[in-house]
């Protein structure tokens, strides 16, 4: 991402905790001292990684808090190799950049009922909303699914708001069953037709969450993705016109949109590359493009007023962008 189109806060690393198999969690500090930007429950930030990476994480500490953020970060083998240098690279007192705070994922805090369903590493964005919840004394249960028990992060944590939530924490785990699978239908079905469903893990988990919750509401139903559900458009043989700029850019076969602009030194905001975090989004001024991301919903892809460059493609033979 450009720096100059995006505020970034330098913080220090100052603590790096175990959470679970594969899981550490990075306790981030303002470099400088002083507060950082505030957030809102369900937000995320893009860190700037040393090597060139932008990664985006979400933050499951409380909202409350304006002395650090508290991100997680699963080690994902089949990842194009954020995670995997967090890991084995970002130590105790490092300093970085990251963005300030955005919310793609926010909690509706007026709900008379709030369903948390997460999966894995998805639990981070739901830790925060659950604190915000408890904070304001409103209902909430969490389903919470995992492969293993070792792998699922803070269950301490959850155990202990258990006490005090006057909510249900119902926990599964794949290699702790007899047979039965977790019912991410049922656990719908049985939600009030006033509450408010969120979903946080992998692909298959939200594909089945939006189909369980089709008839449901949308503005009572929110998902986060965190990978994404399907391959960029990288057919190339189109071009991206840049109304502001003047600019004529040939997207190559191999290419996504923001591959070829990068390339040709336009500096486009970007973080995760896969379509889910909506750093890239982009207003189309002409064009009938290919979308792929996760971000927009099906009416504003309809729409066609933004494009997500990122993933996404052309079904013409040009796009004219705003950039």
């Amino acid at each position: 991402m450009s720096a100059s189109r995006q505020n970034l806060i330098e913080v220090r690393v100052k603590r790096i905790t175990y959470e679970a198999e594969c899981i550490n969690s990075y306790e981030l500090v303002p470099a400088a001292g002083g507060n950082l930007t505030p957030f809102s429950a369900g937000s995320h930030l893009d860190l700037h990684l040393p090597n060139g990476m932008i990664r985006s994480y979400s933050l499951l500490n409380d909202p409350r808090e304006r002395h650090r953020y508290v991100i997680a970060v699963n080690r994902d083998g089949a990842g194009r190799g954020g995670s995997g240098f967090v890991h084995d690279n970002l130590k105790a007192g490092d300093v970085i950049a990251v963005s300030e705070p955005s919310n793609n994922f926010a909690l509706c805090e007026d709900a008379e009922l709030s369903v948390l369903i997460a999966g894995g590493i998805g639990i981070t964005p739901l830790l925060s909303m659950i604190r915000r919840l408890e904070a304001q004394g409103r209902r909430w249960k969490l389903f919470y699914a995992a492969r293993t028990r070792r792998a699922a992060a803070f269950l301490d944590e959850l155990q202990a708001l258990r006490p005090c939530a006057g909510s249900s924490i119902h926990v599964d785990f794949d290699d702790e069953r007899s047979g039965q699978v977790f019912d991410l239908a049922a656990i719908i079905n049985a939600a009030p037709a006033s509450a408010h469903l969120y979903c946080c893990g992998p692909v298959p988990m939200l594909g089945a969450f939006e189909a369980a919750t089709a008839d449901r509401p949308i503005g009572h139903v929110h998902v986060e993705y965190f990978q994404a559900r399907e391959a960029p458009a990288t057919a190339g043989g189109f071009e991206v016109k840049l109304a502001r700029s003047n600019r004529t850019i040939a997207v190559e076969p191999g290419q996504t949109i923001l591959d070829a602009l990068l390339a040709a030194g336009i500096a486009a905001n970007h973080a995760c590359a896969e379509g889910v975090c909506g750093t890239c989004e982009t207003r189309l001024i002409d064009g009938v493009p290919d979308h792929r991301d996760q971000f927009l919903s099906k009416d504003e892809q309809a729409a066609n007023k933004t494009i997500m460059i990122c993933c996404s493609g052309a079904k013409s033979s040009a796009l004219v962008l705003d950039l």
